[in-house]
């Protein structure tokens, strides 16, 4: 068992992965794969032999994956056999291994967790976009995997935080304040706030870039007289740089606790830069300080320094408040390292997903414009909003928007397999939306696909005189029209359930007539709901920005839609398509 939690059983995220490499990249053998000192591990993978896919693991000295180790960069091998140290490998012979690519998974450090792998059975020369996609599907594991290090090490942490009842209490309250959705500078800020008066007077925490520049300074006293002397002091700090960095070297230096029992008041007007900082620190009472560390869980690194002071006449800090401090320094460490890895996380999952999202046709007479935001705020995760459009061959053009449920890298994932099978499952047939919908409701539930969705599909055909959009609706937000005369016209229908629950026999298709000149509105729940609204609110507020916009481009259309939104709170899908 590796220290990732990950050994020899499947992982359902990770067996997701393989399947997306195995279908994206067309090869007859995938793997996610996790080495060890002498074992490699395949928490994923589709195309193993039998005896392979039921152990999941095999010795790391028969692996091809262990080359991308030794090499410490991304192997791309069109044929291994011409490869002197990997042709007499036994993969060639039980895996039918002939064209090698693989992708190193990596730690916070950069040290080479595994790989993801790609497999043919013939001579193949991979393209550039193949090698894209395995970069960026591994980017995705590795962060998968550095999160898994993080709660590992999160709860090693927290068996043996041992000290006395209320500190303990204090630990507790300080992890639900750093696990709180909140951004990380009001995050440390309400950790000093609960410092202060429980182990020490006043506190201050500082935090800085390897590169050693300031990223986060905060004080707090336990006395509300105070508040604004503190607050003086941690913006006195910023501008003295210096005393901050030589504070966070001195403890890099040291790697552990720095306790002073007693301060002659001379040490701070003669190592402090400025006397205004000076004289606010004695204003708050400087009497014994201990410094702990803020260190980083996995790479141990010192990222800034937790200054804990007592004002003179105060007992000296003991054991218990330097174990209390060191455990504090760790927490800090770990989230500010969850909140570096949640950032890379996001942006990998919206990389992952605007790949996936597709380029709009050109289709003569039909102007199309489409947007995708993802939710703002600093606990907010890449969902599974979603738009398509394609040309059929009979020259009517199929439609699409929906939103896979869940917020997450596999919603995104998830989302991406449900855009392709509406694709597959409706290009080159002629049949109207709603039994096409009923179609991908069965595809989902027999190919085992772990979505519900809502969705909306129509296709518009050119008529005489006119267009004619047939549509259906699997639990979406209407589809709105915006007439050349200004007319505004919302589509309700009859609620169905959503695509992904229970399979039904028959989806509903309504048609409507379009004079040429009118936009279609296709969008996801984010652009018009709201915790606390209802949806005809959101309906509403859509209305009002279409009105006497007729004559608006598309894309204009589409900024005003997204700016009358306030705060969002979920992503955003919007297409709008210009019927001429």
């Amino acid at each position: 068992m590796s220290r990732l939690g990950v050994g020899p059983r499947p992982d359902p995220a990770f067996d997701r992965i393989a399947d997306m490499v195995e279908r994206l990249v067309d090869v007859p053998v995938a793997a996610v794969t996790v080495i060890t000192a002498d074992r490699q591990f395949f928490p994923g993978q589709v195309g193993l032999p039998e005896d392979l896919a039921a152990s999941r693991e095999m010795p790391l000295s028969l692996s091809l994956s262990r080359h991308v180790l030794e090499e410490g960069a991304a192997l791309i091998i069109p044929d291994v056999r011409e490869v002197p140290y990997m042709r007499d490998n036994q993969s060639i012979r039980d895996l039918g291994a002939i064209a090698f690519a693989g992708v190193p998974l990596t730690d916070s450090d950069g040290l080479i967790l595994g790989t993801i792998a790609a497999m043919d059975q013939e001579p193949r020369v991979w393209t550039p976009s193949e090698i894209a996609l395995l970069d960026q599907l591994a980017e995705v594991c590795s962060s998968e995997l550095r999160l898994r290090i993080e709660r590992e090490i999160a709860e090693e942490a927290r068996r043996h935080a041992e000290s006395a009842h209320d500190q303990i209490s204090l630990l507790g309250e300080l992890t639900e304040t750093l696990s709180a959705p909140m951004a990380l500078d009001e995050s440390l800020g309400r950790l000093g706030q609960l410092v202060a008066g429980r182990l020490a007077d006043w506190c201050l925490v500082a935090l800085a870039e390897a590169n050693g520049r300031v990223r986060h300074v905060s004080a707090a006293h336990s006395a509300p007289a105070y508040a604004q002397d503190a607050a003086r002091l941690a913006e006195l700090a910023v501008s003295a740089e210096p005393d901050l960095k030589a504070l966070i070297l001195k403890v890099q230096r040291t790697g552990g606790l720095i306790r002073r029992d007693a301060v002659d008041p001379s040490l701070l007007r003669d190592n402090l830069v400025t006397a205004e900082l000076a004289s606010t620190a004695e204003r708050l009472g400087f009497g014994s300080f201990l410094i702990a560390p803020i260190t980083a869980p996995v790479t141990r690194r010192i990222l800034g320094a937790l200054l804990l002071v007592n004002a003179p006449g105060k007992p000296p800090f003991g054991e218990a408040e330097e174990q209390t401090a060191t455990e504090i320094g760790r927490r800090a460490g770990l989230a500010v390292d969850n909140s570096r890895l949640y950032r890379n996380q996001r942006h990998v999952a919206e990389v992952l997903q605007q790949s996936m999202l597709p380029d709009l046709p050109h289709i003569p007479g039909i102007d199309m414009y489409a947007r995708y935001l993802p939710a703002q705020g600093a606990n907010a995760e890449v969902g599974g909003d979603w738009y398509d459009a394609f040309a059929q061959p009979d020259d009517s053009v199929m439609l699409a928007v929906g939103d896979v449920s869940g917020h997450d890298i596999e919603a995104a994932a998830t989302m991406g397999q449900v855009r392709n099978l509406v694709r597959g499952d409706a290009y080159g047939r002629q049949d109207d939306p709603g039994p096409l919908l009923a179609q991908l409701d069965r595809a989902l539930h027999g190919l085992g696909v772990p979505a519900a969705a809502t969705a909306v599909l129509a296709r518009v055909r050119r008529e005489a005189g006119h267009y004619h959009v047939a549509f259906a609706n699997a639990g979406h937000p209407p589809p709105i029209l915006l007439t050349p005369d200004g007319t505004i016209d919302v589509w309700w229908a009859p609620p169905e359930p959503l695509l992904g629950l229970l399979p039904r026999e028959a989806r509903t298709t309504h048609h409507r007539d379009v004079p040429p000149g009118s936009t279609l509105l296709l969008y996801t729940d984010g652009l018009v709901e709201h915790p606390a609204r209802l949806i005809d609110e959101g309906i509403a507020r859509i209305r009002g920005v279409l009105q006497g916009n007729a004559a608006l481009p598309p894309e204009e259309l589409c900024s005003r839609l997204i700016d009358s939104t306030s705060r969002r709170t979920d992503d955003i899908a919007l297409l709008a398509v210009c019927l001429r």
